[in-house]
């Protein structure tokens, strides 16, 4: 059965390295092929995955609402069958992992109804994958629009920060007003150099959410960022794979 886990947190606290450094641990621990979901409208997840600039399902659904408009669509071809196969083509693929890019929120309109076409085509696409890895925006309201699919494990990213912390808790709230259902919820603590101080420990229990993980930061993972190079061959001796590879055992002993 498909693993669903999906990412959120506030911009900037390394949700992508952390959801590629989560993908690259899942492969090594068996749990693949991996659906790798890239629902930042910035779409960058596939430069850590080392995988090409893909097509997004933005555009494809912005080509399609234009060739419907205009009648190019004919009445043989079906909106379904017009996105299934218009989203089988721009996945990217990769050794084990695979890539779809959300792209662009909708433009002016009533999108309802191509949005639900989307949601099944990629819930259906998902049960392929025995692991779909959702890289989310800040928020959460947008995850009911890109998918029906239950989230078994959100994974909530903050920095060391007493404001990062609490704008975590209240997208773990957020969490449970979507449509979406999400079974379990924890914390990710990204970029941590050394002892954190008192006040912010008191901000991380107050939250409520486990811990699932304290990621230290980590001057390989940081180069390899600045350098635009992919982060699924990362040297054994990081300490930020590490601590994902430790991650990504706790998320496998929930399935």
């Amino acid at each position: 059965m498909t693993k669903t886990i999906a990412l959120a947190g506030k911009g900037g606290t390394g949700k992508t390295t952390v959801a590629a450094l989560l993908t690259r641990a899942l492969l090594r621990q068996g749990a693949s092929p991996v659906l790798a979901i890239d629902a930042d409208p910035a779409t960058n997840l596939h430069l850590a995955l080392g995988l090409p600039t893909p097509a997004t399902v933005g555009d494809l659904r912005e080509g399609m609402r234009a060739e419907a408009g205009n009648g190019a669509l004919g009445v043989a071809v079906s909106r379904q069958d017009y996105l299934d196969r218009e989203i089988r083509m721009a996945l990217e693929e990769g050794d084990l992992v695979d890539l779809i890019a959300m792209g662009r929120p909708e433009g002016q309109g009533c999108y309802c109804a191509v949005n639900h076409l989307l949601r099944q085509i990629l819930d259906e696409m998902g049960k392929s994958y025995a692991t779909v890895v959702i890289d989310n925006e800040a928020g959460m309201e947008h995850i009911s629009r890109r998918t029906t699919r239950d989230v078994d494990l959100l994974l909530v990213v903050t920095d060391p920060t007493v404001r990062g912390v609490r704008t975590a808790q209240s997208i773990a709230t957020m969490a449970g007003e979507v449509d979406v259902h999400v079974r379990r919820k924890m914390l990710v603590i990204n970029r941590v150099a050394g002892d954190l101080p008192e006040e912010l420990e008191a901000a991380i229990a107050a939250t409520g959410l486990e811990v699932a993980a304290r990621i230290p930061a980590d001057d390989q993972i940081a180069d390899l960022d600045a350098r635009g190079q992919p982060l699924l061959h990362v040297n054994d001796t990081s300490s930020a794979a590490q601590a994902v590879e430790a991650l990504a055992a706790v998320v496998l002993k929930e399935s």
